[in-house]
């Protein structure tokens, strides 16, 4: 039994300093791309392309309104026979930054999940999107790794343990899908231009 009550004690210590004020400026940056019409891009592996699929399959289908528009969010790792061809042909480290770079258009909405921030082929894509004028986002775990300092963004998980760091980055995307389907519930609109959304946020690391 300790180790379970370890667990959900060190888990509950962590979620107690996540940065909420990063987490709301996902929120008002995702609103802004859905009433602008921009693109939404998520990815990550492993288990944190589980979460991205899982994130995009909720922003998509959970945020629906008659009188708004739908998300335009679309999984970099759901494709596996593009996945795939581009890790064969061209390197595992090319597999997101090729399909961004067929798609992505400026302000468009990048997010990308790695709880060591450091995944090669994560980084390349992030890469691609800032050369190209879009906004991203980072979540990560650990120390933030090379992450931490290239996105507009960043959701910082203060934890060294794996699973924990996976666990809230899923809590995350449900917590930031919830807070949109609620703001439109109540009649609030965030965030009405993303045009005017600031390049770089650094203030927000």
């Amino acid at each position: 039994m300790e180790p379970i009550r370890s667990y959900i004690g060190t888990l509950r210590q962590t979620i107690d300093q996540l940065p909420v004020e990063h987490i709301a400026r996902v929120v008002e940056t995702l609103q802004a791309a859905r009433l602008n019409g921009r693109q939404v891009f998520i990815m990550g592996n492993g288990g944190s392309a589980s979460t991205a699929s899982h994130f995009v399959c909720d922003l998509a289908k959970n945020t629906r309104r008659s009188d708004l528009p739908h998300f335009r969010v679309f999984g970099l790792t759901d494709n596996m026979a593009i996945f795939s061809a581009y890790a064969n042909d061209e390197g595992y480290e090319n597999v997101f930054a090729a399909q961004l770079a067929n798609l992505i258009e400026e302000h468009d909405v990048v997010i990308a999940i790695s709880a060591s921030g450091n995944s090669a082929n994560v980084l390349k894509a992030v890469e691609v999107a800032k050369q190209n004028h879009a906004i991203t986002v980072g979540f990560t775990g650990f120390d933030g790794g090379r992450l931490a300092s290239m996105v507009d963004v960043h959701v910082h998980v203060d934890s060294h343990v794996i699973e924990h760091v996976e666990d809230i980055h899923l809590m995350l995307e449900h917590m930031i899908v919830k807070t949109l389907k609620d703001s439109l519930n109540d009649g609030f609109v965030i965030a009405p231009n993303i045009e005017k959304t600031p390049a770089s946020n650094s203030h927000l690391r």
